[in-house]
């Protein structure tokens, strides 16, 4: 393309023509260290690739951050392939990267997978191995740096949650010495009877966190004792360490969290258990009363006295009814006895002499005809009052 004072060109079509030269020089593999990066939720992966003299901004699309096994993060040395080009809007040469992995670590890396697999073969990530974390541990083991702000996110989080005792064992948590350090650290904390264990450093870079991937650092993290949470870099980091733990946490603040509970939440629990408990107490207490009195009146029933009184009351009862009972039955007797004396009265011979008629004997037989006396005889006739002695002076049939 020609250009001169007289025939210039557009900024974009240089733009373009920078793009399409870069585009010749082809795939490239470059090596650097990560200056910034960022992920939005796009997906995309935005970095800078930096060494002594230059800075290359890059940008991975992500279709392809999406087959990336670590998070690109800053102070990474990394080596990337991908090609060169020109973001048209910024007139910025960037690397269009589709591939990076952390620099010098190609055979590290495959050791480390090899190691992982070999642990979980020998069930040292197994789920079932791991234990329960205490629900108010009495005192805290540290197994960290005492000169790194992991400790002190710890200490700080602890106090502010719920003061307890904390054990720190001070020990190198990078560089050569630091496996060693570590295993150290945790045999002397489990010694010193500690409940629960912190074990772990800050964010750094992928090189930063290789001793918590050293087999005798898990290795003793699976044995320990004491229920270890473990807490290496940050969220996007995943250590050996954190799968060989009882528990893991994204980060030293968060492993402080899950070593004590929330004092503010438990002021608040037991506030309302002892609201709870002191209204079922007042219910119990309130049917005990009730209970208390039914058994008063139960005893006071049974008191002899109260006997006494019951019986006393229930012969009153049996007077007064063997009393109704009995005028009523002598008025029943006495109705019975007048009918029956009217009913005599009326049967009664007396009663016929009252009529006027007599009762006549013979001696002891009674006369009842003429043909049973003869003239001469004497008879008595029975008047209704008195008695007459008649001579039978003749008879008519």
């Amino acid at each position: 393309m020609v250009s001169s004072r007289e025939q210039p060109i557009g900024v974009a079509e240089l733009v373009r023509l920078a793009g399409r030269t870069l585009d010749g020089v082809g795939l490239v593999w470059l090596e650097g260290e990560v200056s910034q990066a960022s992920r939005p939720a796009s997906g995309h992966i935005y970095f800078a690739l930096r060494d002594r003299d230059a800075v290359l901004p890059a940008v991975m699309w992500g279709r392809d951050a999406v087959r990336m096994r670590f998070a690109i993060a800053p102070g990474q040395r990394l080596r990337v392939r991908g090609r060169l080009g020109v973001y048209d809007r910024d007139g910025k040469m960037q690397l269009y990267a589709d591939f990076a992995e952390p620099a010098g670590l190609g055979a590290e890396a495959l050791a480390l997978e090899q190691l992982k697999h070999k642990l979980a073969a020998d069930g040292v990530f197994a789920p079932e191995r791991k234990r329960p974390l205490p629900r108010f541990p009495r005192r805290i083991g540290v197994v960290t740096s005492k000169h790194g702000a992991a400790v002190h996110d710890i200490i700080r989080t602890v106090q502010r949650r719920l003061s307890t005792p904390i054990l720190i064992a001070d020990v190198a948590v990078q560089g050569p010495n630091a496996p060693a350090q570590i295993v150290q650290g945790l045999a002397m904390v489990a010694r010193a009877g500690v409940d629960v264990v912190i074990v772990g450093r800050g964010g750094g870079a992928v090189t930063d966190l290789k001793a918590f991937d050293h087999e005798r650092v898990v290795r003793t993290i699976a044995r320990c004792p004491i229920p270890v949470i473990s807490a290496v870099g940050h969220e996007v980091d995943l250590s050996l360490s954190d799968l060989a733990a009882d528990a893991r946490a994204s980060t030293p603040t968060a492993a402080a969290e899950l070593a004590v509970p929330d004092g503010a939440t438990l002021s608040d629990l037991l506030g309302k258990e002892r609201k709870r408990l002191d209204r079922e107490l007042a219910h119990l207490l309130a049917r005990a009363r009730q209970d208390l009195d039914r058994c008063a009146s139960r005893l006071a029933s049974a008191h002899p006295r109260a006997k006494l009184a019951q019986h006393r009351q229930a012969l009153d009862g049996l007077l007064s009814r063997l009393h109704v009972a009995w005028r009523a039955g002598a008025e029943r007797a006495r109705g019975e006895l007048a009918r029956t004396g009217a009913q005599l009265h009326a049967l009664s011979p007396l009663a016929v002499l009252d009529r006027g008629y007599a009762v006549v004997r013979a001696g002891d037989v009674v006369v009842r005809e003429a043909t049973q006396v003869s003239p001469g005889d004497h008879l008595h006739v029975r008047l209704a009052r008195g008695e007459l002695v008649v001579v039978v002076e003749g008879t008519e049939s």
